[in-house]
């Protein structure tokens, strides 16, 4: 049962009750309008799924019409299909122009209205219905994000890495099962459009393969181009959706659980899901321009080690780089580098004695020597009460040197930069 509901538009009584006839004899819900006042009145109490509007009325024309349908957010996305005696193709372009689907011509034959209708009515529903998907889909993703970006600042400020491990697991769950029904909904998204394409197919080869009428419209609409690039717009959805499904996938592989034994791991990962973490604290604000992440990344071996502790210590890093380019009062004091190209430099690379190394480089205001002499520390901060625990350094060297047998150190000059730079053994 088709529940579609038209709205014709015309000021010939005879026509209206023609149109109305053929269209109800189908099973469409008709309502009809003299002028194009009415039609626009009937509209915004209760919007039809398609409108057929004529062009020469009384009052305002089917153009002004369309142009006010066109201009409402309300009211602007449903499908306008003229019909008119006007043939020229002036008054055709002018009407596809401000926002019309089609363009019907009268005297019209009966077959060819409802193809027109029926098939704008089924791509009118199916970009509904895909909108509205993603729409709903994109609602949560953005929501479970935000709470990444609100979580993530609170946690990693107050260096509680093991509630974030935690926090950041479940928020990557969330991102999941809506990231999984996108992309496990755009193959048949993709099959209804090719029905949709298939569709048409089969109705061109019901009308004459001459009629001069219906090759302009492919040519207005340029048909063959559309069949060409619709599949590619879904292509780009999908694989936009791939990267949403990546960034879950990045911060799982964050907030994975230590075992009682070393593993094998990735550090380039563990990097990347950490620089993924932190990525908002890296865009620019009110006191300085962006800091930009350069990767120079060697060809290092998997390692075994306890993955989540070692991406607690680079996220503690990391931070600590990026607080570098933020505090007031060092802004206040060099105001000449606020907008200085900020950076952070990592390496990687294997060096003697079987080890990977990795430098964290920043080109921040660096430490003046006795604050660098204490960097790890327990207990030691330099931030204001209620902002550090002085532990995060401390852990971070407890990690590396007891946990893994390797090695941390610091080296920072005051105006220049700060550089940690992390051994640890390949075996």
């Amino acid at each position: 049962m088709v529940n579609e509901e038209i709205l014709v538009v015309d000021d010939g009584v005879e026509n209206l009750e023609v149109v109305s006839h053929i269209l109800e004899e189908t099973g469409y819900e008709v309502a009809t309008a003299l002028n194009g006042d009415r039609a626009l009145q009937i509209v915004s109490h209760h919007p039809p799924d398609l409108i057929l509007l004529d062009i020469k009325m009384p009052g305002i024309d089917g153009f002004e019409t369309c142009q006010k349908l066109k201009l409402n957010p309300d009211t602007s996305m449903i499908p306008v299909i003229f019909m008119t005696a006007f043939n020229d193709t002036k008054s055709k372009v002018k009407g596809l122009e401000i926002g019309a689907v089609d363009y019907i011509t009268k005297p019209f034959q009966e077959q060819e209205l409802l193809a027109r209708v029926k098939t704008h009515l089924q791509l009118r529903q199916s970009s509904q219905n895909l909108e509205k998907r993603i729409a709903e889909r994109t609602h949560k993703l953005q929501t479970a994000l935000d709470q990444i970006n609100e979580f993530q600042l609170q946690l990693v400020q107050s260096e509680k890495m093991s509630s974030l491990g935690n926090l950041v697991a479940g928020v990557a769950h969330e991102i999941n099962n809506p990231a999984g029904f996108l992309l496990n909904n755009l193959k048949p998204a993709e099959n209804h459009v090719e029905d949709l394409l298939s569709l048409i197919d089969f109705l061109l080869t019901k009308c004459s393969p001459n009629d001069p009428e219906i090759q302009q419209k492919i040519e207005e609409y340029d048909f063959n181009f559309i069949r060409e690039d619709l599949p590619k717009l879904l292509k780009s959805m999908n694989l936009g959706v791939e990267r949403i499904c990546h960034l879950s996938y990045s911060l799982r592989n964050f907030s994975r659980q230590d075992r009682e034994h070393k593993i094998d791991f990735n550090i380039h990962d563990g990097i990347d899901s950490t620089l993924l973490i932190l990525k908002h604290r890296t865009q620019k604000t009110p006191k300085r321009s962006a800091i930009h992440i350069i990767k120079h990344y060697g060809n290092i071996p998997v390692i075994k080690c306890f993955t989540g502790q070692l991406n607690q210590v680079f996220m503690n890093i990391l931070a600590n780089s990026i607080e570098a380019f933020d505090g007031d009062e060092i802004n206040q004091k060099f105001t000449d580098k606020k907008e200085k190209n900020h950076q952070i430099i990592i390496h990687t690379a294997v060096v003697p004695k079987n080890q990977v190394e990795i430098k964290i480089e920043d080109n921040g205001f660096g430490m003046k020597a006795e604050i660098k002499k204490r960097i790890f520390e327990q207990g030691f901060t330099t931030k204001p009460i209620g902002k550090g625990t002085g532990l995060g350094m401390a852990i971070a060297h407890q990690i590396i040197t007891e946990k893994h047998g390797g090695t941390i150190t610091c080296d920072s000059q005051e105006n220049k930069g700060t550089t940690f730079t992390i051994r640890l053994p390949i075996s």
